[in-house]
């Protein structure tokens, strides 16, 4: 069956191969390294939409506000939120007052005192460790994700069927429906020229810029996989492009790897 939702195409990953490897992620200020197969990622998403479904009755017409940075957990909760039917606000750091309208906040540790001085109804901290643990020396009002979210069931069902013409994504001033981000997804991986089996290679910034639909739904949609940079040292990209079998990379030049988007 097509994909029609978000959701639709984790479960096609996972129907294909969930033991690969579907986000790897690096951080070339820690040293970091975190790979994710289809399955865990699924795992993440399973027990973060029940939790926002559980504690917080997000579902269609919901609208949650994400102050988070390209991560792997951003990942994860971006897919739980499609997955309850609900609308994702990205707010950009300096646009931090647009939270009237917001259901549930989720957003970095780093800028929850911000955050707090404008007093969302709902908000939830991400420490964005590696492995996924709690904040660490935080003591303000928000609830912290990572210890959240472990309680939460491993297999999500939502409470509503989600809606596909309701809004799905909000960033500034541009607005794609639950139903038509997939059709954005396949039909930006189509101009890209992304391919099955692919294993694409984007830094932090270039996937900032572009958004979710380009960084996470259209390599999803096309059945590749991720090798998402943060903080990327050019020096090291070659090595890691070799050693993590990269064919394409998204808006960074490796030599010997084909740009996404650029004649070949």
């Amino acid at each position: 069956m097509a994909a029609t939702l978000p959701a639709d195409l984790l479960s096609a990953v996972l129907r294909r191969d969930g033991a690969a490897p579907l986000v790897t992620q690096y951080d070339d200020t820690t040293g970091e390294r975190v790979e994710l197969s289809a399955a865990t990622l699924a795992n993440w998403v399973a027990k973060t939409a029940n939790l926002l479904q559980e504690e917080f009755d997000v579902g269609p017409g919901s609208r949650v506000t994400l102050a988070l940075p390209v991560h792997w957990q951003t990942a994860a909760v971006l897919l739980a939120v499609w997955s309850c039917g609900a609308t994702v606000v990205d707010t950009a750091a300096e646009d931090e007052g647009r939270l009237d309208d917001a259901d549930v906040v989720l957003a970095a540790q780093d800028r929850l005192p911000a955050l707090e001085e404008l007093g969302p109804a709902e908000l939830l901290g991400l420490s964005l460790h590696p492995l996924g643990m709690g904040m660490s020396g935080y003591v303000g009002p928000a609830r912290d994700f990572a210890l959240e979210v472990r309680s939460h069931g491993d297999v999500f069902h939502p409470w509503q069927v989600p809606d596909p013409t309701t809004p799905g994504l909000v960033v500034g001033g541009l607005e794609l429906l639950l139903g038509g981000l997939v059709n954005a997804a396949r039909e930006l991986a189509t101009r890209l020229g992304l391919a099955e089996g692919d294993r694409v290679l984007v830094d932090e910034q270039t996937a900032a810029e572009a958004g979710p639909v380009a960084w996470l739904l259209a390599p999803l949609s096309a059945g590749a996989s991720i090798v998402l940079v943060r903080s990327p040292d050019p020096a090291l990209l070659p090595a890691r492009a070799a050693t993590e079998r990269v064919t394409a990379t998204l808006g960074r030049r490796v030599d010997g790897v084909r740009e996404l988007g650029r004649p070949a």
